[in-house]
């Protein structure tokens, strides 16, 4: 039902396949006195160059290619301040620590929910044999938490350093080699992409956690989401409300007086609020199943869920399985009698 919609978006191409580095970064970073921040600069040094240094050999393409795309989700100034932080997404009290504790909340509501779709059992693993997409990964900081419950995960970003930083840390855990796995690229890519080698509908899962509010067309996100989701497939969104009190709290609040997170994260102009975002949602084939606030204590340092969705919130939204074709219900109503000499045969 979306054929003609997906085929007015002109999209390039990212031909790179998902990559694990399962041991090949290992051997070259796991020494003593080993900095991921030290590592993971070096990393983006190499990246920005135009060749490799003489006998390095990285876990990733050093040669970058320029990829555009004409409706877009990337906004470029997000992806040029992302690309500063990209080396310090695991250090658990920096710029990054209050998505580190957020997994205390969002990985239990992404599992539960999940849990009350799909019932198998599967003791340690609950999420085994489902397959999510990690919307704008960063450095693999919920994508990894998803892979331990058991799911196959694949985390996509577009900024190239962060996907390094993903691919490293997760390379130090065998129990996750298999299971998790990093693309470098855009949500319109990745949707081209497997519309190409498999068709739509690819993910039991997408998940977008404090993703939305960076993004630079949130149309086109909600179409490549219910495109790369199966029929009956779980969308999981935390972002922030568009209110006065977030503008406060979120921005002045929390990036000018308490630097929480780094000044200029937030455009307050890209916070949307729940029902807007439910609207968007619908419009593309989902229908949202629940929100629920989410509250953060700059003392504590903890999350902890709020019946108010006036500053951060997430969502839960399932896509609707695929009504018939008109022309296939047309067809089924001009030989009514095939379906009655099949009940009575």
């Amino acid at each position: 039902m979306y054929s003609n919609k997906f085929g007015r978006i002109v999209l390039g191409l990212y031909g790179r396949k998902r990559s694990s580095v399962c041991g090949a970064v290992r051997s070259a970073a796991g020494r003593s006195g080993f900095s991921w921040t030290a590592v993971c600069k070096q990393r983006s040094l190499w990246l920005r160059g135009s060749a490799c240094p003489e006998g390095q050999h990285p876990a990733v393409p050093c040669q970058i290619s320029t990829r555009s795309a004409s409706q877009t989700t990337v906004d470029p100034n997000e992806v040029r301040r992302f690309q500063s932080l990209a080396s310090k997404w695991w250090d658990e009290e920096g710029e990054f620590a209050a998505l580190h504790a957020m997994n205390d909340l969002r990985v239990p509501f992404i599992r539960d929910n999940l849990l009350n779709v799909h019932r198998g059992r599967h003791p340690g693993k609950p999420l085994a044999g489902l397959r999510i997409l990690d919307v704008g990964c960063g450095g693999g900081l919920l994508t990894e938490p998803l892979g331990r419950l058991g799911a196959n995960v694949l985390g996509i970003d577009p900024v190239e350093d962060s996907i390094y930083t993903a691919q490293l840390h997760v390379s130090y855990d065998p129990d996750l080699c298999d299971s998790v796995s990093y693309q470098a690229c855009t949500l319109e890519e990745l949707s081209a992409e497997g519309e190409e080698e498999h068709g739509p509908g690819q993910f039991d899962a997408v998940v977008a956690s404090e993703v939305v509010e960076h993004l630079a067309d949130l149309e086109t996100f909600a179409f490549c989401c219910s495109h790369v989701l199966k029929p009956g497939g779980s969308l999981f969104i935390t972002t922030i409300n568009k209110t006065n009190l977030s503008y406060a709290l979120g921005i002045v609040v929390a990036e000018q007086l308490l630097r929480i997170v780094p000044s200029g994260t937030h455009d307050w102009e890209k916070f949307i609020s729940p029902v807007e975002l439910e609207r968007l949602l619908e419009s593309n084939g989902f229908a949202v199943q629940s929100v629920q606030g989410m509250l953060y204590n700059p003392v504590s340092g903890a999350w902890s869920w709020t019946n108010s969705t006036a500053i951060n919130y997430a969502l839960h939204a399932v896509k609707l399985r695929d009504e018939p074709q008109p022309d296939e219900a047309e067809e089924s109503s001009l030989h009514p009698e095939d379906h009655t000499a099949a009940t009575h045969s």
